[in-house]
Order: structure tokens, then sequence, then C-alpha cells
């Protein structure tokens, strides 16, 4: 447990060169979902409360600051650090698509998910008919 506070309150950052961008994107995407979670519970605090508006809003910020403190924190903890230098370590051996291949790939696709909706409604008139005309079940 000490080793975690000491974590906690460390400024530095662990391995600083590696898993720069990978790091940065998590950052953000953790620190706009902490906004955006207090910024619904500051509405909500503001509709229960709202002889007292500012009180609402001093909680809600000083809870935001120390979220965003915890996900600089987090992404910064060794195991997580390491483990997203090697996310970007992989991500940097992805061979990707040219835009002309990825086009292509997204026509088959969309072609293909046509045809099986076509096959699908056919195959559902088929068994209408044959349900409510042919055996007069339905």
């Amino acid at each position: 447990m000490n080793a975690f506070l000491q974590e906690l309150f460390r400024v530095s950052l662990y391995k600083r060169t590696q898993g720069r961008i990978t790091r940065q994107v998590t950052l953000a995407a953790l620190a706009a979902g902490i906004a955006l979670g207090f910024w619904q519970l500051a509405q909500h605090m503001i509709q229960w409360w709202e002889w007292n508006r500012i009180f609402s809003l001093s909680i809600t910020t000083a809870l935001t600051l120390v979220g965003w403190w915890m996900a600089y924190r987090l992404v910064n903890l060794p195991r997580f650090a390491d483990f997203l230098i090697a996310v970007e370590a992989e991500m940097n051996k992805v061979s990707w698509p040219t835009p002309s291949e990825l086009f292509r790939a997204s026509l088959v696709v969309l072609v293909t998910i046509g045809a099986l909706a076509f096959v699908l409604a056919t195959f559902d008139v088929f068994w209408q008919w044959i349900f409510t005309d042919v055996l007069r079940v339905i």
C-alpha cells in the first residue's frame, strides 16, 4: 500500500520516450470520459440541490481534477505503461492497407451484407407465405 501511495503522488514520467503516442491517446480518452461523467453528475446535482449551484459545480470540478490526476498517474504506472509501450510497438508492426485496398475491401463487405440481407428477406417471405397461405397456421 505504501508503494502505491508513493506512486500516486509521484510527478515523474515512467520511460518518458517510449510509447508516448499511445499513452497520450489513452490519457486523452480517460480524461474525456472522466470529464463527461462528472459533467453529467454536475447536471444531476444542480437538479437535486438547485439552491446551491456553486457547491455542486465546486464538488464536481474538484472530483474532475482528482480524476484527471489519477488518469495521469495510471498511464505512468510501470505495469500499465509497459503494456501501452508494448501496444505501440505492436501497432508499429501492423501492415496498414492503402486507401484503394481499404475501399475495395469495404465494398466487398457491403455487397456481401446486401446479398445476405436479400437472401434472408427472401427466406422470410417464403416461410411467411408457407405458414399463412399454405398451412394457414398464422
